[in-house]
C-alpha cells in the first residue's frame, strides 16, 4: 500500500530524514520507534507532504505522491493525525467532524458518516454539541482521530496518539486501532508507549538520527529489551 524509497527531508539546513526505505502493506499496523529527535514525526510529515524540502519516492496505492500537496494525498485515502490534535477552538465536536467531510468532499453523506463516528466513539456521540476544545486531552485525541476517519481513509498516519492521556483512554485507543485494522484500515504509528504499540503491531521500524537502524516483526522486537534500551529509552 505504501512504498517509500530514498526519502530525504529537511528542516532548514537540518537533514532530518536520510535515505529512508519503508514499506507498509495493506491491513498492517507498523510502528516507527526511536528516541526523541530520531526523525519519526518528520517521516510522517514528509509522507503526508507537510515538509517543504523533501526528495525520493513515496508511492501510495500505486500513485507516486511525493510532489502532490497534502490535500491531494488526503483525497487519495491517506490521512494524518498530528500530535498537536489541532481541534479548532469555538467549534463543537460535530463541527470539527464536518471539517473532515469538507476536506474529503463527502458533505452529502454527513448524517451517515457522523452516525458511524458516533457508533465507533460513544464518548463523542454524547458530546456532539459540546465545544471540542473544552474536552479532556484523551477525548480531544479521539476527536482528532475521528475527524480523520470520517472520510474513510485507507491508511492512517498517527503521531503519538497516547501523549498526555490517562491510562484508561490509552487502552481504549489501542483497542480501537486493532478494530480499525480488522476493518481494513492500514496504520503507520509513531508512539512513545513502545510496549503497547508493539503488542498491537505487525512490524516495527527503529529510527536513529533520521536513518533506519533496525526493523523486524513486532513480537520479536517486543522480546528484545537490548534493542529497545539502545534506541528507544528516553
Amino acid at each position: 500500500m505504501l512504498t517509500v524509497r530514498g526519502l530525504d527531508a529537511w528542516y532548514g539546513r537540518s537533514h532530518v530524514v536520510q535515505g529512508l526505505d519503508l514499506e507498509v502493506r495493506a491491513g498492517e499496523i507498523v510502528t516507527l520507534m526511536g528516541r526523541n529527535g530520531a526523525g519519526k514525526t518528520s517521516t510522517l510529515k514528509a509522507i503526508m507532504g507537510l515538509m517543504a524540502r523533501r526528495a525520493g519516492s513515496v508511492v501510495f496505492d500505486g500513485h507516486e505522491i511525493l510532489a502532490l500537496p497534502a490535500h491531494r494525498r488526503f483525497h487519495l485515502g491517506l490521512a494524518y493525525v498530528p500530535e498537536e490534535r489541532r481541534i479548532v477552538p469555538g467549534l463543537t465536536v460535530r463541527e470539527n467532524l464536518r471539517l473532515g467531510l469538507i476536506a474529503g468532499a463527502e458533505r452529502h453523506a454527513e448524517a451517515e458518516r457522523i452516525a458511524e463516528i458516533g457508533a465507533t466513539f460513544p464518548r463523542l456521540a454524547e458530546r456532539m454539541e459540546q465545544e471540542g476544545a473544552s474536552m479532556s486531552g484523551g477525548e480531544q485525541q479521539m476527536l482528532a482521530i475521528a475527524r480523520a476517519l470520517i472520510a474513510r481513509p485507507r491508511m492512517l498516519l498517527l503521531d503519538e496518539p497516547s501523549e498526555g492521556i490517562m491510562p484508561l483512554l490509552v487502552h481504549e485507543m489501542f483497542e480501537l486501532f486493532v478494530r480499525l485494522r480488522q476493518a481494513g484500515t492500514t496504520i503507520l504509528l509513531v508512539e512513545q508507549n513502545v510496549e503497547q504499540a508493539l503488542r498491537i503491531s505487525d512490524r516495527a521500524v527503529i529510527l536513529d538520527q533520521g536513518r533506519i537502524v533496525h526493523q523486524g516483526e513486532a513480537a520479536a522486537l517486543l522480546a528484545d529489551r537490548e534493542i529497545q534500551e539502545r534506541y528507544c529509552a528516553v
